[in-house]
């Protein structure tokens, strides 16, 4: 129904073939343009950077991995810009498709490749994820996404966001072909299903999504699940981290304010020594980012500390939480433009995000049901560093049934 024009998810198109035939092969992807691809520009989603910074002579060492297991590149994809939205509406280059739902948002920061894969044009493509970016327009666009444990895919030729939660991962048409790219990213042999031994419902993420997405959900898990001998439990935050804990206090208290203070390091003195070109949207949010009060850094990575050691303790070979992705389905396109919608839908999908990124969490979202006939998205969690164990354990639950 889409082709790479009207899809509106690239930022350019181009084939680079593979180095050689391996397990990817026949398979094509595309590259999110925050990640270097050789003699191509990298925009970051913003035009002023690609025009000031030199041409990438490398490709990423994730690129360079996909093309070594035999898939072909196909294209960059349309970014957020500077990576630092979770909309997909971009005021330069336009806002990608989202072809389950053509009048509501694709979701950033990896709108293009959400969209690329949604549309058919590619079977998987990378992106990035810090506060949600993969998840989140794999939800709204009814794809499938990982966002492995951070740093364990190598981010070498990667544009510099949140170091302490960014990520790269992958999207895909179905759980088969994302499962094999991540095995290539993640430099993992095949492993064989593992034993499911507790699987909980995290419920204050539930609490947070609008009611009708949290029933579809539950009502799909129980249809999927209740002819399986595996202990169901629902749990809360505070019951993980042994003190009382919100989903909301770890996004203000942690993830918003560490994203904040390292983007000023990463993009924001490049910001402010060149004075590049701006959507008003970004501008009003950099405007945010420059008045925060640098000297509570310590407060926020002191607590980022204590609440990943907490996470980590929780989690026993054999566990999964599961909850919903996106609180909500995706929003109508323009629906942003008024402040309060906008920030009711950030909050809210950050309060869940925040679990898998203060956590360093491997996180797979799977499109588990729709309503009002737009897809919304399952999260099933895995401990940290069990990104192989969380692969088997989906394929294992759900690839039968989907």
């Amino acid at each position: 129904m889409y082709d790479f024009l009207s899809s509106g998810a690239f930022v350019e198109t181009f084939t680079l073939e593979p180095y050689a035939k391996g397990f990817l092969s026949d398979l094509t992807f595309a590259v999110k343009d925050n990640i270097d691809i050789s003699n191509y520009k990298t925009s970051y989603g913003s035009p002023s950077w690609s025009a000031k910074h030199d041409t990438p002579t490398h490709n990423a060492l994730c690129v360079d991995q996909l093309l070594g297991y035999g898939a072909t590149c196909l294209g960059k994809t349309v970014s957020d810009e500077f990576t630092y939205s979770l909309d997909g509406e971009n005021y330069f280059f336009g806002t990608p498709i989202n072809p389950a739902a053509p009048d509501r948002i694709p979701g950033g920061s990896s709108s293009g490749s959400a969209s690329a894969v949604a549309c058919g044009l590619v079977d998987f493509a990378i992106g990035t994820d810090s506060a949600g970016s993969l998840r989140v327009p794999a939800s709204l666009c009814g794809v499938y996404a990982m966002r492995p444990t951070t740093h364990r895919v190598s981010e070498a030729g990667v544009l510099p966001f949140v170091p302490s939660t960014s990520t790269v991962g992958a999207l895909a048409s179905d759980l088969g072909i994302l499962c094999k790219a991540m095995k290539a990213l993640l430099s993992i042999e095949e492993t064989s299903p593992e034993h499911i031994q507790n699987i909980y419902l995290l419920e204050d993420a539930f609490a947070i999504a609008d009611s009708e997405v949290a029933k579809a959900i539950k009502c799909k898990i129980k249809e999927r699940l209740s002819s399986r001998d595996i202990n169901v439990t629902s749990i809360t935050l505070s019951d993980i981290l042994k003190e009382p804990m919100t989903l909301e206090k770890l996004n203000v208290d942690i993830l918003r304010p560490v994203q904040t203070f390292e983007f000023l390091n990463t993009v924001g003195n490049w910001i402010d020594a060149t004075s590049p070109d701006l959507s008003p949207f970004f501008a009003m949010k950099y405007e945010t980012v420059r008045n925060f009060d640098r000297k509570k850094v310590n407060d926020s990575l002191m607590l980022s500390e204590k609440m990943f050691n907490r996470i980590t303790s929780f989690f026993q070979k054999g566990d999964l939480i599961l909850f919903p992705t996106v609180p909500t389905i995706a929003p109508l396109k323009g629906a942003f433009e008024q402040m309060e919608t906008a920030m009711d839908f950030y909050d809210r999908t950050m309060a869940i995000t925040a679990f898998s990124g203060v956590g360093k969490l491997p996180e797979i979202t799977i499109p588990i049901a729709k309503v009002d006939n737009v897809p919304v998205g399952l999260s099933i969690a895995a401990g940290f560093y069990q990104d192989e164990y969380l692969i088997s354990a989906v394929k294992k639950l759900f690839q039968e049934n989907l």
